[in-house]
């Protein structure tokens, strides 16, 4: 029985080291904290943004009085005092507000902290923090806390690891004297994150005292904290560093270190701050780095060829600098980017590359970018052993051979392939192709791809890409039938290429599409009705095909439409009066058609059109808009010539062209119309005399084109208040009066056209104030007077002024002014032009000798001077006095 007793008495002491039961106090304290918050199960992990959850755990639902503590889901206690000394409560949805007597500050044995990715309510952060002095690690990151972070957190002097990185909507403040005293204090710490902290306050000087850390700090994050000044290269000097993150604080500035920088850095990003100068020689020595961000600051100079000797990189980025060698690399591919073994992705797009693409021997490569070089050569093989590749762009390299292109299913995992613009690559598709069941945007456009493709398109690829949402075979040597893509496809780009046939009803079974391209082509057949029902179709372009029938007529609402180009075919029949449906609608392109029926004033409800070409159809009638000034409000292309129009101009329409009136020309760079990259929209219009295609639209330019109708009546004057317009054509119609003065006020005009009508008056001298103007034509007009000179005005030809009989002045050989009225320049000059030089006698003898057998013969046989008499008078347009007859009257011819 002793024995017995014995057993039971060591057992009870055994287990009572082992397995402890938590401290009353504490269970105490956390079931309070607990009930001072709510669990928001309904939130999601996308309500913490860039955070670290991927689901949301839930742990304080496992805290039941009826079980230890120590048991509960994310607490930590100690085996031998059984004080809770970790609480890890990260992701758990947690929502209230942190008050000063919160029971958490009395887990004083406290050594780690994690509350983060909780909401705590725009709380402050409290003083109590302080009186937890055993804590090693506190996280505290995106907990929405806001205001000034507390004085006693110095007291921590034990800490490892503070984060106290806040949301970018929720601000904490550090102020120098806390920022100090925690330095001072916190002597072990080497994790220190403080992302969206409020640091404005703290100067260069107070963060130079992160030297007193130089043994212990192995990572600093002070992303967006508002920090300014110059930063002493010693911080990024710090012999431990591994991670230093100072992006976002655009007043910050600073240089590299230029001697002995060989710290142990893996992650270094200082984008978005003031840092310039050159890039040192000495980045060439952080050979553990795998992160360089230098992206938007203001480096200049060269890059090092150093920088080719951090063979670690697997993230690299120098853009938006003054950099001589970031996007101007010449030479050939450097050596070192066919074998880094930690490789991830490579980008020497847009650049000046020559020579060959060489032999890759890494196999880590999961990116590659190769675009807008100057390459030559076959397509290299090794690239089909980057068998871990999901992108890969070659387009625009001058690539050239035969590619296959079922090797592309080696990459099990590609999703984006790009070999366009390589006009010597002929890629053969062929029965061999295999599905690639992760691809979802193919582009092999600008190729040398010919032949039919309707049998491996249609039933070996097409149907089993599943997941495909981009293809782009564009301006090949396509032909054939039509192919019809999958359902679930967006973006389908077939233009300029030989297909024919009629475009298949199948195609309404893609009711995902977003472009449908086809332009360009030799299809024939009526549009299929169901692509007005598209619900989400953006760009519907089948310009320059032989397509006949109707436009459909059942554009159905809440339609995505912006472009729609139908340009180029045999259509006929009235406009659809559902296109008023369209009313996002900025390209309506139905030029060169057969489309019989009366302007389509009910189009002005469209707010959002800025180009309306009908040009070349069988429009009539007079044009009339409503006067709301709302009515074509947005256009800036405006092409209806070619046309049956009558009546007067459309007064109307113009006045209401506030697109025209004030566009927006200060923006940075050309800017033009379209869809990205994928698609660029176009119109066929008439510049400066010759038709043609603007493959891309400035989003300035402006243009009325009203000629070859049968307008009649004057120019308005309100067409002045265009005063951003481009190009003028009314030339053939019937148009009389004057050209009105306003017409000067078109300072960016460079083409006026308003030939062929039946203007009278003088050319107003306002005119000659269009500094722009290159071609003027107003031939072909009932003009007169001189024409104006200076400016532009004296580079314009002949042509521009022919047909106008009463017109004079240069360019004209027809004077303006009397030879009498002109200076002399020489006494010879003078004698020549007052009739006494030598050419003026011999001129005078001769018509003398002339004019005096006249009379004579005259005289001898009519005796008839009076003919002779009026042959002088319209000669010289003066009156003689005529001779009498014996009766005192003049002699008259007898009939």
């Amino acid at each position: 029985m002793r024995s017995l007793l014995l057993v039971l008495l060591l057992l009870a002491h055994f287990t009572s080291n082992t397995f402890s039961l938590c401290n009353p106090h504490d269970s105490s304290a956390l079931l309070h904290f607990k009930n001072s918050f709510f669990v928001n199960a309904s939130s999601t992990p996308e309500y913490y943004p860039s955070s670290d959850c991927s689901s949301f755990s839930f742990k304080t639902e496992s805290w039941k009085k009826s079980k230890d503590c120590c048991e509960w889901d994310g607490v930590t206690c100690d085996n031998v005092s059984h004080y809770v000394i970790g609480l890890e409560l990260s992701c758990n949805n947690l929502e209230g507000e942190l008050y000063p007597n919160s029971t958490i500050f009395q887990l004083r044995h406290l050594q780690q902290l994690n509350l983060a990715f909780n909401d705590f309510s725009m709380s402050s952060l409290q003083v109590g923090v302080g009186d937890l002095v055993h804590l090693t690690h506190l996280n505290l990151s995106t907990c929405y806390l806001s205001g000034n972070i507390p004085s006693t957190i110095s007291h921590l002097s034990k800490l490892v690891s503070l984060d106290l990185s806040s949301n970018y909507n929720a601000q904490l403040e550090f102020n120098p004297f806390t920022w100090k005293k925690l330095i001072h204090n916190a002597t072990n710490l080497r994790e220190l994150s403080l992302d969206y902290v409020n640091m404005s306050s703290i100067r260069e000087s107070s963060l130079f005292l992160l030297k007193n850390l130089s043994s212990s700090l192995v990572s600093l994050s002070l992303r967006k904290t508002g920090l300014q000044g110059n930063l002493s290269s010693d911080i990024l000097s710090l012999p431990n560093l591994q991670k230093l993150d100072l992006s976002g604080n655009e007043y910050l500035s600073g240089q590299l270190p230029k001697f002995n920088w060989s710290t142990p850095l893996r992650y270094l990003d200082l984008s978005g701050t003031a840092f310039s100068d050159e890039i040192p020689y000495s980045i060439g020595q952080l050979k553990s780095l795998n992160n360089l961000n230098l992206q938007a600051c203001n480096f200049k100079g060269m890059v090092p060829p150093s920088l080719w000797n951090l063979t670690q990189l697997t993230d690299l980025d120098l853009g938006e600098n003054n950099l001589k060698g970031h996007n101007m690399l010449n030479g050939t591919i450097p050596h070192w980017c066919y074998y880094l073994p930690s490789l991830l992705q490579l980008d020497l797009s847009d650049n000046h590359l020559t020579g060959f693409i060489g032999n890759f021997s890494t196999h880590s490569l999961k990116s590659l970018f190769l675009s807008n070089n100057n390459l030559h050569g076959h397509f290299p093989n090794s690239i089909f052993e980057l068998q871990n590749l999901t992108r890969l762009d070659l387009s625009s390299t001058n690539l050239s051979g035969v590619v296959h292109f079922h090797q592309f299913s080696t990459f099990k995992d590609l999703n984006f392939l790009n070999l366009s613009h390589n006009s010597a690559l002929s890629i053969n598709i062929d029965s061999e192709a295999k599905t690639l069941p992760n691809l979802l945007i193919l582009d092999l456009s600008n190729n040398n791809i010919h032949g039919g493709i309707s049998k491996w398109f249609q039933s070996i690829l097409l149907n089993s890409w599943t997941n495909i949402y981009h293809i782009d075979l564009s301006f090949n040597k396509l032909q054939g039938d039509l192919p019809i893509p999958p359902n679930g496809i967006q973006y389908f780009l077939l233009s300029n290429n030989n297909f024919t046939g009629d475009i298949a009803l199948s195609l309404c079974n893609v009711s995902s599409l977003k472009v449908l391209n086809l332009a360009h082509n030799n299809l024939t057949g009526t549009i299929p009705q169901c692509l007005g029902t598209f619900p989400s179709l953006l760009i519907l372009d089948m310009q320059m095909n032989n397509l006949y029938g109707s436009i459909p007529t059942n554009f159905s609402e809440g339609i995505q439409f912006e472009t729609i180009k139908l340009n180029g075919n045999h259509l006929e029949g009235p406009l659809p009066r559902s296109l008023a449906r369209c009313t996002y609608l900025e390209i309506l392109d139905l030029g060169n058609n057969n489309i019989d029926d009366a302007f389509p004033n009910w189009l002005e409800t469209l707010q959002e059109l800025q180009v309306l070409s009908l040009r070349s159809n069988k429009l009539h009638g007079t044009i009339t808009c409503s006067n709301t000034e709302h009515s074509f409000s947005k256009l800036r292309i405006f092409d209806i010539s070619h046309n049956n129009l009558s009546g007067p101009l459309p007064t109307s329409c113009i006045k209401n062209f506030q697109g025209m009136m004030n566009v927006n020309d200060s923006q940075i760079g050309p800017q033009y119309m379209g869809q990205g990259n994928y698609y660029e929209d176009s119109v066929v219009i008439t510049i400066k005399g010759f038709s043609m295609e603007l493959t891309r639209i400035l989003t300035t330019f402006t243009t009325i084109d009203l000629s070859n109708n049968m307008f009649e009546g004057e120019i308005p004057h309100v067409i002045g208040e265009s005063i951003s317009l481009k190009g003028l054509n009314l030339s053939n119609n019937e148009i009389t009066g004057n050209i009105p003065q306003s017409l000067s006020n078109l300072r960016s005009l460079e083409w006026l056209d308003l030939s062929r009508n039946q203007l009278m008056g003088e050319i107003p001298m306002a005119l000659t104030n269009l500094n722009f103007l290159s071609v003027l034509n107003l031939s072909q007009n009932h003009l007169e007077g001189a024409i104006p000179t200076g400016q532009q005005f004296d580079t314009f030809g002949n042509d521009s002024y022919e047909g106008n009989t009463m017109l004079c002045g240069f360019p004209l050989s027809k004077s303006c002014k009397n030879d009498e009225d002109e200076p002399p320049n020489s006494t010879s000059e003078y004698k020549e032009e007052s009739g006494f030089g030598w050419k003026a006698v011999v001129a005078g003898y001769v018509w003398g000798a002339v004019l005096g057998m006249l009379l004579g013969y005259n005289v001898f046989f009519f005796e008839k001077p009076g003919c002779l008499i009026r042959f002088f008078e319209r000669m010289f347009k003066v009156r003689l006095k005529r001779p009498r007859n014996r009766a005192g009257g003049i002699r008259r011819r007898m009939n």
